[in-house]
């Protein structure tokens, strides 16, 4: 039963007995006095059976309040398996291709005699141990942030974006594309934020990689960073490919591989990494998209309070 009327009802018989009384008492009806008499055996009978009523009352609400919470555990665990289900499924089918292509590999290069066929052989075998390796890693960068103690200290941000869009423009895959940064210069510059500067650093990274792979030369990739009262607010937005609506909640997701990520190389993790970051820094990150015109990631983090 709602709230609400839990409440109508207990204030229905209060209602009840002062219309009564003010009938009584305005002389509508003779307002006789009435007196009640008991032995002291029904008295402690009537004060024994009250004292259950009220004890069985409240322990009623215990046993409601328990199972409420017995069942939102139980809803809770049922949801926490099936995402380790999903996430062990995502890890099988990231695992399975590249072991498979070492297993081709080796068998190919053990039948081959030729010295060309067999580089090539050694350098799949390579490629795909490099993708395991960079697929552990962040597995265990996304395991250590639950428990890794935050470094915090105040972290300039206009040096750590300044420094993250530096080295990103001067990597091959930015060839083409129109990469700027606007940063506010006044009245004042942007305040810092408190926090761990690497892991900062790692989640801007990784949102500025993830636009690097969606988009191609000619497009335009931009982040843009103010100030918003007692928070940081930067937008890494880019005029990529866009992310499918029915995709676009499920991104954060460990492994998760939409179908415009479908070969376009990477494990997965990235943006589940920023997600994690922010989170740990008490911040939030949230994405809008529209397909074929690009998406827009927006942290807001706690500004560094003296």
């Amino acid at each position: 039963m709602k709230h609400w009327l839990w409440g109508l009802l207990v204030v229905i018989p209060a209602l009840l007995g002062g219309l009564v009384a003010v009938v009584f008492w305005l002389g509508w009806l003779p307002n006789s006095v009435a007196y009640l008499r008991a032995d002291l055996g029904t008295l402690f009978l009537l004060l024994g059976l009250l004292a259950a009523g009220l004890l069985g009352l409240e322990w009623w609400r215990w046993a409601r309040a328990e199972r409420h919470k017995r069942y939102f555990i139980s809803q809770l665990q049922t949801e926490t398996a099936n995402e380790r289900h999903e996430f062990l499924r995502r890890l099988d089918h990231e695992l399975k291709n590249p072991l498979m292509a070492m297993r081709a590999g080796l068998a190919n290069l053990t039948g081959t005699s030729l010295e060309h066929q067999q580089q090539e052989i050694i350098d799949s075998v390579e490629t795909q141990t490099l993708r395991l390796s960079r697929l552990l890693a962040d597995l265990r960068k996304l395991a250590e942030l639950e428990i890794r103690p935050l470094d915090c200290a105040p972290v300039d941000m206009t040096d750590l974006l300044q420094e993250v869009v530096s080295m990103t423009g001067e990597r091959p895959e930015a060839e083409g594309r129109h990469l700027t940064l606007t940063l506010p210069q006044v009245p004042w510059p942007l305040p810092p934020v408190s926090g761990d500067r690497d892991l900062l650093f790692l989640l801007f990274h990784n949102l500025l990689d993830n636009a690097l792979k969606f988009t191609r030369p000619g497009n335009t990739i931009e982040i843009r960073a103010f100030e918003d009262g007692a928070r940081v607010v930067v937008e890494v937005a880019d005029t990529g490919a866009g992310i499918p609506e029915k995709e676009a909640s499920l991104v954060w997701n460990e492994l998760y591989r939409g179908e415009n990520a479908r070969g376009v190389p990477g494990s997965g993790i990235g943006l589940a990494l920023v997600r994690a970051i922010s989170e740990r820094h008490g911040g939030e990150v949230f994405l809008r998209t529209r397909l074929g015109q690009g998406t827009v990631f927006t942290l807001r983090l706690p500004a560094y309070q003296k």
